[in-house]
C-alpha cells in the first residue's frame, strides 16, 4: 500500500508525483541579484504557487513585499525560488540548532571495575555506583579484571556480572552481553526506560506492604 512520504527535517520538495525530489534548504542558498536564471518558478512565502516569471520580474514582485527572492530548487527546470526574509529565517534556523544543542544529553559510558575475587560489601557498593550512572542516564560498563592465574576461571567472572545483573535489572537493559576482551571480561548496561523502572520499583513496594512485619 503506497502512502505519500513525510517531509524530512530540514529538507522542501521540488517537483511533483514521480519527478518529486527533496532538496536542502539548510545550505548557503543563491539570493536576489545572485540568481542567474532567466526565469524562475516562484512560490508564495506561503508556499503558494505564483507561476513561471522571468528573473526581472520575479525580483520586482519579492521588492514590492519587502522579501527576498531566495532560489531553493537550483537544478530545477526552470529553478524554483521562494519569497522569505532570508535574514529573518537563517536567525530562527541558528536559534532551533542552538536550543537543539542545548536540550541534547550526552550520552557517556562510565566503567565500574571488578575482580574475581570482590567481598560483598565492595559488590554493594559498586552495584549502587551502577545505579547511580544508569540513574543519571548514563551507559556502565561493568569490568571484571583478571591477574595471573584468575584467567583459568572465567565461569567466576561470568557469575559475578549476572549476579550484577540480577541486582540492576529493573533500571538497566543489557546493551553487550558478558564477554572476554583480553585479560578482562566486561559487559555494558544501558538506562531503562524510565516508567519500566518505577512501576517495578512500586511493585516491590506494595509487595513488601503486604507481608507481615518480622519479630
Amino acid at each position: 500500500m503506497s502512502c505519500c512520504p513525510r517531509k524530512p527535517s530540514g529538507l522542501a520538495r521540488e517537483g511533483r508525483g514521480s519527478s518529486e525530489r527533496w532538496f536542502d534548504i539548510n545550505r548557503d542558498l543563491r539570493i536576489n541579484e545572485r540568481i542567474r536564471a532567466r526565469e524562475v518558478r516562484l512560490i508564495g512565502e506561503n508556499g503558494e504557487q505564483l507561476g513561471i516569471l522571468t528573473l526581472p520580474q520575479a525580483l520586482q514582485y519579492a521588492r514590492d513585499r519587502n522579501l527576498d527572492l531566495v532560489e531553493v530548487a537550483p537544478t530545477a527546470v526552470p529553478p524554483v525560488c521562494r519569497l522569505m526574509d532570508y535574514a529573518r529565517w537563517k536567525y530562527e534556523q541558528a536559534k532551533k540548532e542552538r536550543e537543539a544543542r542545548k536540550n541534547q544529553k550526552s550520552v557517556l559510558i562510565k566503567e565500574v571495575r571488578f575482580r574475581p575475587k570482590i567481598d560483598d560489601h565492595d559488590i554493594d557498593f559498586k552495584v549502587k555506583q551502577i545505579l547511580r550512572f544508569l540513574g543519571e542516564g548514563d551507559k556502565v560498563k561493568a569490568n571484571v579484571l583478571f591477574r595471573g592465574r584468575e584467567m583459568a576461571h572465567p565461569q567466576i567472572a561470568k557469575q559475578l556480572l549476572d549476579s550484577v545483573l540480577a541486582q540492576v535489572k529493573p533500571f538497566a537493559v543489557v546493551e553487550k552481553p558478558a564477554s572476554m576482551e583480553g585479560r578482562s571480561m566486561s559487559m555494558i548496561l544501558a538506562p531503562a526506560s524510565q516508567p519500566a523502572a518505577q512501576a517495578t520499583t512500586q511493585k516491590g513496594a506494595a509487595r513488601e506492604s503486604r507481608e507481615p512485619a518480622k519479630s
